[in-house]
């Protein structure tokens, strides 16, 4: 495989974004060697980027507004999955707080990771 190599700093990191970058418009052909070099590339930026930038877990709503969004689920969805139009829009209002059931329908029925869900988080108490 040609030219790849460690991402060990910030100018090895900007060198593999550049690398990688040429394959989004001409996207390899699976089983080349671009192929293979566009997964090795990948790999190594993404162990990179887990390593330097860890991102903090999300918060619950922040996790059903994300699903719901990538899943084009609406409010309505939810208060359906909840029972509720209005506790719907208490929840993702951060006015009501998720009950046990609650997490576990949206765990369940939207896949949704429980240890999310169950974390605690600011309640807007205006």
């Amino acid at each position: 495989m040609r030219n790849v190599r460690a991402i060990r700093n910030e100018a090895d990191y900007d060198w593999a974004l550049a690398e990688i970058a040429r394959y989004f418009e001409n996207q390899p052909v699976p089983g080349t060697e671009d192929a293979d070099r566009f997964d090795v590339l990948a790999s190594l930026i993404e162990a990179y980027e887990a390593k330097h930038w860890t991102i903090e877990p999300t918060d619950p709503i922040e996790a059903i507004e994300f699903r719901m969004e990538l899943s084009g689920y609406t409010q309505k969805d939810l208060s359906e999955l909840i029972g509720s139009r209005s506790r719907a829009s208490e929840i993702l209002n951060r006015k009501r707080p998720l009950t046990m059931q609650m997490a576990h329908k949206l765990s369940v029925e939207w896949n949704i990771p429980a240890e999310v869900l169950l974390k605690p988080y600011h309640l807007d108490n205006r």
